[in-house]
């Protein structure tokens, strides 16, 4: 049996940055992955010749500090470069464009203030303690909170609103964010469809047991989410510690779904491409339609909502949106639906959610899920970043921290072992 410096397990954004930088190291590697793809949720695919659509991650969010942008440019993936997000919202039957949204503008700063002074005192609350609760933008804050950490207001803690740093710029990616990474990481050798069942690191070596047989490694980087790793789909002998198990529970993935819908034409018109419909009490969704030119509109939700509509089945999530579409844009509109494609995350058996949320109460332990056990478990995902979590480049770059720390402890225990001598 060959004995790798590093095993990696997920091949999601955080493995293969691992194994990138790995391979820079010039250590030796195995990557292992539970699918039968890459990209873990970076995936992109095509609902129509030549239409992609991004089924996870889709945004180069922070993109000034996003070294996907890099990427992109080096491989020829063309992306759009946005300042804030062109909006405006359906709401009582009718329109508010962006000049009209002076009073949600004014309750979405009142409620970012609220939520940052409440972290910066240390309180330990959800943003729903945080923030108004009898003003007619609250479901539509609450909303966009599901959006950005895949929970409702009542169970995501202020520091993450507060943690995360974000620059505005938000740019979309014409073929695909998937596209990217799945081309980016082309190169990388990865065994799929080895879901590691048992990772033993109790003895001199890591030996993690597959479908396909057992690898050993003198450490190991786990970057898979905290949806697996608290549903204990990998069991670890001996057992995790507690500080790590804390962590682990204290970052839940939670749902948030696409809704793709497909048209033989532009049935919007000239005006903005992202809009926000909200239905009497129904829960708000927010549309991009027509991006890139492309005949599609594509909803949004997240949270228990995310849940529901989920559990309800992809052509409820269809009817549901299409709903919206029709009563802001027309009837006419279903006339020219000739195809969809719904996610469902929260079901999915490799992640179990889209991506993490701080549970408030805990504290912040991002940096504990982090940290590395017993310099030969190192951790890696989006859940572990404490400024770009539920990112597709926050996972990235705690890839290249684990593979660094790695590097550096096996290095360490190396010159130790030769100093001996």
């Amino acid at each position: 049996m060959t004995t790798h410096d590093i095993a990696i397990v997920g091949a999601g954004a955080a493995g293969l940055a691992a194994a990138h930088r790995a391979r820079e190291l010039g250590l030796t590697f195995v990557l292992l992955e539970a699918s039968h793809r890459i990209g873990g949720r970076a995936y992109t695919e095509e609902v129509a010749p030549g239409i992609p659509f991004d089924l996870g991650c889709h945004w180069l969010h922070s993109a000034s500090l996003n070294p996907f942008v890099a990427v992109a440019d080096r491989l020829g993936i063309a992306y759009e470069r946005l300042i804030g997000w062109p909006r405006r919202m359906f709401r009582e039957g009718r329109w508010f464009e962006s000049d009209a949204l002076g009073d949600w503008d004014a309750y979405y700063e009142r409620a970012d203030e609220a939520i940052e002074a409440a972290a910066a005192a240390g309180r330990d609350i959800s943003i729903a303690e945080a923030t108004e609760r009898d003003s007619p933008w609250t479901a539509f804050y609450d909303y966009f909170t599901t959006l950005g950490t895949s929970k409702d207001s009542d169970e995501v803690c202020v520091f993450d609103v507060a943690d995360y740093h974000d620059t505005g710029e938000n740019w979309p990616v014409r073929d695909g964010y998937g596209t990217l990474v799945a081309r980016w990481a082309a190169d990388i050798p990865v065994t799929l469809n080895a879901r590691a069942q048992t990772i033993a690191w109790g003895g001199p070596l890591v030996r993690i047991a597959t479908p396909k047989g057992t690898v050993e490694a003198r450490a190991a980087v786990i970057a898979v989410g905290t949806g697996v790793l608290g549903h204990g789909d990998i069991r670890f002998d001996p057992p995790l510690p507690a500080w790590k198990r804390d962590a682990i529970d204290a970052l839940p993935l939670g749902n948030h779904n696409r809704i793709c819908i497909v048209f033989d034409r532009d049935v919007f018109g000239p005006g903005v491409r992202g809009n926000t419909i909200k239905l009497g009490d129904d829960e708000p969704m927010s549309f991009q339609v027509m991006p890139f030119g492309f005949p599609l509109a594509i909803g949004v939700t997240g949270g228990r909502f995310a849940d529901w509509l989920e559990r309800a089945g992809a052509a409820a999530s269809v009817d549901h949106a299409l709903q919206r579409l029709k009563a802001a844009y027309g009837n006419d509109v279903a006339k020219h639906v000739v195809k969809s494609s719904v996610t469902a995350w929260g079901g999915d058996p490799w992640t179990h959610g889209a991506y993490s949320a701080h549970k408030p109460g805990a504290g912040r332990r991002r940096a504990d899920l982090a940290r590395p056990v017993d310099g030969r478990l190192f951790f890696a995902g989006e859940a572990a970043s404490t400024r770009f979590f539920s990112t597709c480049h926050g996972a990235y770059l705690t890839g290249l921290a684990a593979a660094e720390d790695a590097a550096a402890t096996l290095a360490g225990a190396g010159n130790a072992a030769a100093a001996a001598q």
